[in-house]
């Protein structure tokens, strides 16, 4: 009788990949030779218990294939050019990723993490995928505008003082504004956000704003003279929690689907059920928002004593499903009409503390997939802008930039990173806006004043020197 041996050797000539099943498959085949089967027959045998091959993965697109569209230009200005370059090459590197099939650039365009990490500015549609890398971990950020009539500017901005939370964390308990049971109820049967530290942080947070550059912002409508309060912010702690519980989700698709795709653009399969789940939480966090920007209105409202008229409001930082499309906006408006149910047709443009917030209509243009601006942007970082400074102290450029205004950094000392000259030149901006045919401007909201939280430690500098305690 023939003398036959079967190791692992031989299963990895036969095609079988060592793993936890591979002393079970020598057991079998040694057995099968102990009953005195052939090689053919045991290989033939070992054959049939082979795991199916895995699903082709999605490869990358080559660079070029992807339509794109690039509203903005550099003036003649150094950082304009160089920040020109640095978005083309992020945003060339996010078109590869197999879902995109267009994407465009506004105005105030600049880059906002690692290369291929799609830029401030920037929009993305996608085929069937939700990127929550693309709405980024602020979303929702967005800005509300409420007409409050013939009273006082500083009478505003003195009530929302007293009433708006800057900085980290929530309100403290007996200062908390009351949470709609209604949509508490909608979090937790969303398998997202029913999460112990998004419910506790959706209670926490509800009338807070935040830092960096989010603020509340009084000024005067060009077109009537009435006061109007303008606030910006994300949906804070909630969505800074559901964006990690999406990106982990993203990560075991990218992992299956496209390991070739950066990390920073996985995605959620829309059709799954952990897409349509993402999509609904989405939506829920914006119900939020919205709630969030009407609790402060409201309470500036009643501590002022205004007669409010209208008010409307819009995201930036935000997915947006229209026909069979995703389209992904981070610091970018949508610029069609219906684009939500509680749209009016008006967007908000912010520029930054000493100019106007503009009030515009959006063209819905198609070189621009149907978005507008989400304010200026910053041709280099708030690191470059204090180091250019030199011995100019923040109060001192404070009293130069915005002369005759109400700036008040209620959280900490005055943010020389948000000031006027850390941002881009608005006039420029503007002026694209125009060139570009991207929105109407229908009015614009002069400055009274503005809060914004300070210059104050980040929160995670915060933890670190409590740890060392």
């Amino acid at each position: 009788m023939e003398h036959i041996e079967i190791t692992g050797e031989t299963l990895k000539e036969w095609g079988h990949i060592p793993g936890p099943e591979f002393s079970r498959l020598l057991e079998i085949a040694q057995a099968a030779v102990a009953a005195g089967y052939g090689v053919e027959q045991i290989k033939a045998k070992l054959d049939t218990m082979k795991p199916p091959p895995p699903p082709p993965t999605l490869p990358l697109q080559k660079a070029g294939d992807v339509p794109f569209h690039f509203n903005i230009e550099a003036a003649d200005d150094a950082d304009e050019v160089k920040n020109l370059e640095m978005v083309r090459e992020t945003m060339m590197a996010v078109m590869r990723t197999p879902t995109v099939t267009s994407a465009a650039v506004m105005p105030d365009a600049c880059p906002a993490g690692p290369v291929g990490t799609i830029p401030v500015g920037g929009v993305v549609a996608a085929k069937n995928a939700i990127h929550p890398g693309m709405h980024s971990a602020d979303i929702c950020c967005s800005v509300m505008m409420t007409d409050l009539g013939e009273v006082d500017p500083k009478t505003v901005l003195d009530a929302a003082e007293k009433v708006t939370h800057f900085g980290p964390g929530g309100r403290a308990n007996g200062k908390r504004f009351t949470l709609s049971q209604k949509l508490l109820d909608e979090f937790r049967a969303n398998r997202f956000l029913n999460n112990p530290k998004i419910l506790r942080m959706a209670v926490e947070h509800l009338g807070t704003q935040g830092d960096g550059n989010h603020f509340l912002f009084v000024g005067r409508s060009r077109n009537t003279g009435r006061t109007a309060i303008v606030t910006h912010h994300g949906s804070r702690g909630p969505g800074a929690v559901l964006y990690k519980l999406g990106m982990e989700v993203a990560e075991k698709y990218r992992r299956k689907l496209s390991p070739q795709t950066l990390k920073q653009n996985a995605w959620i399969p829309a059709d799954t059920e952990d897409g349509q789940e993402y999509w609904a939480a989405l939506q829920l966090i914006r119900k939020w928002t919205k709630a969030n920007h009407n609790a402060i209105h409201q309470a500036t409202v009643e501590g002022s004593g205004a007669q409010p008229g209208d008010r409307f409001w819009n995201e930036h930082n935000f997915v947006f499903k229209r026909d069979d499309m995703f389209y992904h906006g981070k610091g970018a408006t949508p610029a069609w009409g219906d684009y939500a149910a509680d749209a009016t047709g008006l967007t908000l443009i912010p520029l930054n503390m000493a100019e106007p917030v503009l009030v515009v209509r959006g063209k819905d243009a198609d070189h621009a997939l149907g978005f507008s601006p989400h304010g200026a942007g910053r041709n280099f970082s708030r690191t470059e802008h204090k180091r250019r400074m030199g011995n100019v102290t923040p109060q001192q450029a404070l009293e130069a930039e915005t002369e005759g205004l109400d700036i008040r950094f209620p959280a900490g000392a005055v943010d020389a990173s948000e000031l006027p000259s850390s941002y881009k030149n608005a006039a420029n901006v503007v002026r694209q806006i125009d060139k570009f045919n991207l929105a109407e401007i229908v009015d614009y909201i002069d400055p009274y004043g503005c809060m914004m939280a300070g210059d104050i430690p980040p929160f995670w500098m915060n933890k670190k020197k409590k740890g060392r305690r």
